[in-house]
Order: structure tokens, then C-alpha cells, then sequence
């Protein structure tokens, strides 16, 4: 009997990586292509939509081919996204008429700060869990209806896009529903990428009334939401396609849930971690939509066919691995793997600070307007301090957070699971666990937002038959408990506060 597996496309800010994993959860297959970051002014963000789904198919063909696999041997494919990208797209060319707007684009801050000023923005977290801000779908959707029509001027009588959109003839949606629509051709998104839209009410599970009037989308132009694992599925690949098979897409996640999923976390008060651009820290909150009063977010964990939804409350962090990457951007260091041997070589950063706020601060502070610091250089200070000052910029960041959670939750963390790429810095784990005072514990499959999709996918279909088997193919790599004395480890953290409040409030016109 051939083997067979799931596949999983994990779309994200920087790149598109095709996994295939087998029964017991393992990889078997894995490749990956990077995009390009167009920033056309700045505080502004963009992706190329047709760039995505041309290295979707390239990494999915690559990682096949690699490994020997047939598209045969793939019995479902799940799918994970960077969330709240936005693109439209014209629904009988499939084109997109705009690029995406990426999630940490600050072009509608002004807009934001227009429904502060009305009032509107309790009942908005209210219905969708989150903070205004120009971070969700809604205002970029908003956006692109008012701007981005680039045919229009060429027609002779043009018409309005807004026209185009309420007669359904322009489609609305974030990456999942991008590449769901290429795959199948069907237009849907599921209940955590839809949560995070500020389009939708994440207890009534519908899109709200209120809102799409509040931003002009129209209903028409809205995709049909499904549940996180659905048994119906969302359609299968065309056989005439580039995959020349018909293949279930049965499961989509949101990238932070995915990794949720991937780490097994099912049950109340399971939490993790993931590194990666951004860092989000999510916990599992179970049937009930918990409201923070701590700065944090509250969203869809997840939804498996014929359950109800489970709530996750969340910090979400705008700029954790992008700092490193903007070390290398600013030839500081050459490559990530430099940062750990850099930041040891020193035994502190002398007082240096930095604040990683390229894109504004997340939770728990919710600034657009503030922008990256470096505070406390002197002449002696080197770039081993700013190295070692950015790694532990991510590690107070998640302090801030995991403080929220626990004061919103009740529930004290003895240990965090943690996923994604930057966790490979075993320096940085160590930091973390000194810093949060609390265990870190690290997979034997670090890439959990894919392999949560693939979950997502193979569960649907009965690949794997419930979550048990799941829990028992999770493995720990690594443990990491705190060596750092305490009242060193909240000295270092006392000063954080002060270096925010140092990049708060900094951008000015519209977010530049």
C-alpha cells in the first residue's frame, strides 16, 4: 500500500513553505520561496496576490518533486495565512485589482483614530474582541474600495468599484480565501481568519450589519465562512490544474491558531508562543469569549465541524523576528544565527533599550503612532549591545503580554510552548524563561503553523481520527527553566517600561 499524507501551505509575511507531514506528525517534504515587501511610502505595506499564488504553486511542486511524492499520496490539504491581509480581486478574471494590503500596514490609522474620536470603538470590541486598529481587515478593505480600481480609467463609462463590489463582481478576502478561491475556485474563509476581519461578530458568528455599513463593504462581496476542520470541505483542487489531481482542501487556520492547534493546545488555559515576524501569544479560553481588561485581544481559537467555537485571548506583538531581520537590513549582523554568539559575547547591552515599534505597538500598549527606538548609547556602546538589546526587546514584549494574560485569565503559566523560527536561538529561549520567570518548552516540530493546518486538513477527512492522536505525536525538543536570578531579571525589565513610553506617539500625517 502506498504511504500516504497531508499537505500543508503556510503563507506568511515573508514567504510561502509547502509541508507534508505523515501520520505520526513528522515532515516529510518542505519547501519554501520568499515574496517581495513593496512599501510604497512609508508606514505602508503591500504584497503582490498573484507573486503568493505563483510561489504557492512553485513550493508546492518543489517540495513533491524533492521528496519523491506524488499528488496522489496526498489524501487532504489545509491551509494557514499570514491574518488580516486584505486584497480584492475581480471575480470573473480572478485577478486582483490591488495589491494586499499587509497586516502591518498603518495607511487607515487617521480612519482609526476617526471612530476613537466618535465613540464607536467599545461597541467594536465588543462584537469582534478587538482594539480599533488600522492592524485588522476592515479599514484596509475600506481602503482599497475607495482606492483601487486601477481598470476603472480605463473604461469609457468607468464604474464605481463600490458598484462593482455590492453587485458581487469583486471579491473580498484575506489570504486564506485567496488561495482557497485558486485552488477550488470557491469563495470561503473560516471563523479565525473571519474573526479577525473587525468585520465580524465572533458571538453571533456572522458578519455584522452594524460594521459592514460602518466600513461600505458589501455583503455580496464577502466570502462564505466555514469552520477551522470541515468535514464538508471547502472544495478540491482542479484535476486540470497545476496539481492534476482532485485533492480535498478541508482545513484553514489563521497562522497564530494553526500554531495553537499544531501545539496541541485543545484544552482551557493551554498557551503558547510563536516567533516568528510578529510574536503572538495565544490562550486557549474554551467555550467562552473572554473580554480582556488588560490590552489583549479576544478571537476564535479555532472551530472543528459540528463543535462549538473555542475562544483564545490574545497578545498580539507587532515586531519580534522582523527586528532581526532589520539587523541584517542595517548590516549589523550577516545572518540570525550571528545574534546568539553576538548577544553572549557581552554581558549586558551597558543600558541600551530598543523598541522594535516599526509598525506601531500591539498589545498591550496599542499605539499606532509610536515608531522604533534605541535608547541609553554612549560612545563605547557596539553592535553586540544592539544585537543583544533587540533579543531582549522580544523577550520583555512577551513579559508585557504574558502579564496581561495571567491578570486577564486568572490562571498563572507554569510553562509556555513555543513555535517558530526565532525559537531555533537557544539563547533567546533561555532570555525568555529568565525574563517571564516561567518554564519554556520547545516541540521536536517547531514549524506548528503548518503542521496545525495539516491537522486542520487531515482530521476533516479522518486522517487522523481525534485529537488524542494529536496530543500523542507531540514531542519535546527542549525544556528551558529559569537560571536568572529574579530581582536581576526585574531590574532589567524595570527600565522597559520608560523606553516605551520614549517611542510612543512619534508618527505624524497619517501615520508617517
Amino acid at each position: 500500500m502506498t504511504d500516504t499524507y497531508v499537505g500543508a501551505v503556510d503563507q506568511g509575511t515573508t514567504g510561502t513553505r509547502f509541508m507534508v507531514f505523515d501520520h505520526s506528525g513528522q515532515v516529510v517534504a518542505n519547501a519554501y520561496e520568499k515574496h517581495e515587501q513593496i512599501y510604497p511610502d512609508p508606514g505602508w505595506v503591500e504584497h503582490d496576490p498573484m507573486e503568493i499564488w505563483e510561489n504557492t504553486k512553485t513550493v508546492v511542486n518543489r517540495a513533491l518533486n524533492e521528496a519523491g511524492l506524488n499528488t496522489d499520496q496526498l489524501e487532504a490539504l489545509g491551509i494557514t495565512n499570514q491574518r488580516e491581509t486584505t486584497l480584492l480581486w475581480d471575480a470573473e478574471t480572478g485577478k486582483p485589482i490591488h495589491n494586499a494590503i499587509v497586516w502591518q500596514d498603518r495607511r487607515t490609522t487617521d480612519r482609526v483614530e476617526e471612530l476613537e474620536s466618535q465613540g464607536k470603538v467599545e461597541d467594536i470590541r465588543e462584537k469582534t474582541g478587538l482594539e480599533a486598529d488600522a492592524y485588522f481587515s476592515a479599514t484596509k478593505a475600506e481602503w482599497l474600495l475607495a482606492n483601487a480600481d486601477p481598470i476603472k480609467m480605463e473604461r469609457s463609462r468607468p464604474e464605481d468599484v463600490q458598484d462593482r463590489a455590492e453587485k458581487g463582481e469583486i471579491l473580498f478576502g484575506t489570504i486564506d480565501s485567496w488561495l482557497i478561491y485558486n485552488l477550488t475556485g470557491n469563495h470561503i474563509t473560516e471563523v479565525t481568519n473571519a474573526s479577525r476581519t473587525m468585520l465580524y461578530n465572533i458571538r453571533d458568528l456572522e458578519w455584522d450589519d452594524d460594521l459592514l455599513r460602518e466600513f461600505d463593504v458589501p455583503r455580496g462581496m464577502l466570502p462564505e465562512v466555514r469552520p477551522s476542520s470541515d468535514d464538508d470541505y471547502y472544495g478540491y483542487t482542479d484535476p486540470d490544474g497545476f496539481l492534476e489531481t482532485e485533492i480535498p482542501v478541508a482545513g484553514a487556520l489563521g497562522d497564530q491558531q494553526a500554531a495553537l492547534f499544531g501545539q496541541t493546545c485543545f484544552d482551557e488555559g493551554d498557551a503558547k508562543n510563536t516567533y516568528g515576524t510578529g510574536s503572538f501569544f495565544l490562550m486557549n479560553t474554551g467555550n467562552d469569549a473572554v473580554e480582556s481588561d488588560h490590552g489583549l485581544l479576544t478571537t476564535i481559537g479555532f472551530q472543528r465541524s459540528g463543535e462549538p467555537v473555542q475562544y483564545a485571548l490574545e497578545g498580539a506583538i507587532f515586531v519580534t523576528g522582523a527586528a532581526i531581520e532589520w539587523l541584517e537590513d542595517v548590516d549589523l549582523i550577516e545572518d540570525a544565527a550571528e545574534t546568539a554568539e553576538l548577544a553572549r559575547s557581552v554581558d549586558s547591552t551597558d543600558g541600551v533599550y530598543m523598541v522594535p515599534a516599526f509598525t506601531g505597538l500591539g498589545a498591550p500598549h496599542w499605539d499606532q503612532r509610536a515608531r522604533g527606538t534605541i535608547v541609553g548609547m554612549t560612545r563605547g556602546t557596539r553592535r553586540e549591545h544592539i544585537v543583544r538589546a533587540t533579543l531582549e526587546s522580544i523577550a520583555y514584549q512577551t513579559r508585557d503580554v504574558a502579564e496581561a494574560m495571567e491578570a486577564d485569565s486568572g490562571i498563572d503559566m507554569s510553562t509556555l510552548r513555543v513555535d517558530g523560527g526565532a525559537v531555533k536561538n537557544n539563547f533567546l529561549c533561555q532570555l525568555q524563561s529568565d525574563i517571564i520567570e516561567t518554564g519554556i518548552v520547545r516541540p521536536e516540530v517547531d514549524e506548528t503553523t503548518a503542521l496545525g493546518s495539516a491537522y486542520a486538513a487531515g482530521l476533516a477527512v479522518g486522517y487522523w481520527d481525534s485529537v488524542d492522536e494529536l496530543r500523542d505525536n507531540w514531542q519535546v525538543d527542549r525544556e528551558f527553566e529559569p537560571e536568572m536570578d529574579r530581582e536581576v531579571a526585574d531590574e532589567m525589565y524595570s527600565r522597559w517600561d520608560d523606553a516605551i513610553d520614549r517611542c510612543r506617539d512619534w508618527a505624524r500625517d497619517g501615520g508617517t
